[in-house]
């Protein structure tokens, strides 16, 4: 097992990484900005070491820092959390050269699985089913667009390659929005990802969006598939509410998609913890992308499965055998993610929190880094908290949720806790009337 194992992260993902370490008794290093001196993460380690200024470039993704932070304090490993550097192939190449673990996939894995459009090419390889064509990949200009876009059909969407969390993506309706828009999204995706890919897929208009958690060691010939997780309720992209199981969806031909995606992880010696990602329509999914790496909304399937996936996931990485086949669902569960901003108009609200007071009792889960007098700092994601209920069927899940968003008390910052009371409270969601674009259609309703 490894000594000590350096945090590559902040918030409330570091403190859950810190946590699965303390259990399996292993040391921790947090790194922090300038201005996390005070962060719970930092609080929680064994040891802290700075590696730069409030901006992430000079901070959390500042590769010679960190590197510099692994030969101060001597650890063997590195868990990148999400984000950041978690899917960042160089930052796993470079660590290897160091003979330090790299907690999750190979460089190799994440170029090949991580970059959007490779893994569309490799899905579409090993059966799996894809929106348009493999081939619409690498578009650098306005006339591949609309030639890639014509052959799909639209309407389409145009992501990063190497984007995610509902940036560098778009949606477009006709040709004349790609001529309007194309470069300023190509332009975006550069801006925020450091690399400017992208691919196109046809866009669907009632979908659902359907994940299949995954853990694989190819060492022993392994991989497991964890349960199915339902993101359907998203804003502009990004996930709100996450639940497990979907009651509203039926997959055709599911053991033989499941079969493609183990034959996928094992062909490519996939290592460790991943998402693939689907859009489901009238009883058929297709696969978008795979994170390579710890997903946000892992804790609402450590509850449904009663397991611990980041232990899994280190133990994986230190070289033990792990066994998950016999793993059933216990509960049914439901995630809302917290954020620190308006729930009317979204816009971000840092500051200091006054008076933090958590709910608890049967069936609820708080992951946060937060505390009373904690400052959030206006630099990093706006994620605060997240609030995981579990019941023995849908309708306990949504009651017991309901009454933790009742009970928990944040002053000092606007959070979007109205907004999630909001939804649990609709018809739509009760009902399992609602796609990844509900949200949008009717928010003005709760405005």
């Amino acid at each position: 097992m490894f000594k000590k194992i350096l945090v590559a992260n902040r918030g409330e993902i570091a403190v859950r990484i810190i946590r699965a370490c303390k259990e399996l008794n292993i040391k921790t290093v947090a790194i922090h900005s300038n201005v996390d001196t005070e962060a719970m993460h930092v609080k929680l380690a064994d040891e802290s070491i700075c590696v730069g200024s409030a901006l992430p470039n000079e901070s959390y993704l500042n590769i010679p820092s960190i590197i510099s932070a692994i030969d101060i304090t001597g650890a063997d490993a590195v868990h990148p959390g999400y984000g950041f550097l978690s899917e960042n192939d160089k930052f796993a190449k470079i660590l290897s050269s160091h003979k330090v673990k790299f907690i999750g996939p190979t460089s190799k894995s994440i170029l090949e699985l991580g970059n959007k459009s490779n893994a569309l090419r490799l899905a579409s390889e090993f059966k799996l089913p894809i929106l348009g064509n493999k081939n619409s990949k690498n578009i650098d200009n306005i006339i591949d667009a609309q030639k890639i876009s014509k052959e799909i059909g639209m309407p389409v969407v145009i992501k990063a390659a190497y984007g995610g969390g509902g940036k560098g993506m778009r949606v477009f309706k006709n040709s004349s929005e790609i001529d309007k828009f194309f470069s300023q999204l190509k332009a975006e995706a550069k801006n925020y990802f450091g690399d400017d890919t992208m691919y196109a897929e046809k866009f669907l208009t009632n979908a659902k969006h359907i994940e299949f958690q995954v853990i694989s060691d190819p060492k022993n010939n392994y991989a497991e598939i964890i349960g199915q997780r339902d993101c359907s309720i998203q804003r502009k992209n990004q996930k709100i509410i996450e639940e497990i199981p979907s009651e509203f969806v039926d997959i055709n031909n599911l053991k033989v998609i499941e079969k493609s995606i183990k034959d996928l992880l094992l062909k490519n010696k996939y290592e460790g913890l991943g998402t693939l990602e689907f859009l489901y329509q009238d009883n058929e999914i297709f696969f978008i992308e795979m994170n390579t790496r710890l997903q946000v909304e892992h804790p609402v399937t450590e509850e449904a499965f009663d397991i611990d996936l980041v232990k899994y996931q280190i133990m994986v990485a230190a070289g033990y055998k792990i066994d998950l086949s016999n793993v059933i669902k216990k509960n049914h569960t439901i995630e809302c993610r917290i954020n620190a901003e308006n729930a009317k108009d979204f816009s971000p609200s840092p500051g200091t929190v006054k008076f933090i007071n958590v709910p608890g009792g049967r069936g609820v889960r708080i992951d946060t880094a937060l505390y009373t007098n904690y400052k959030v700092n206006p630099h990093y994601d706006s994620l605060i908290l997240k609030i995981v209920s579990k019941g023995k069927d849908r309708n306990e899940s949504i009651s017991i949720m309901k009454r933790a968003l009742d009970e928990i008390i944040i002053e000092g910052i606007d959070t979007n806790i109205e907004l999630h009371k909001w939804i649990l409270n609709q018809n739509d969601f009760i009902n399992g009337i609602y796609n990844t674009n509900w949200l949008e259609k009717n928010i003005s309703k709760f405005n």
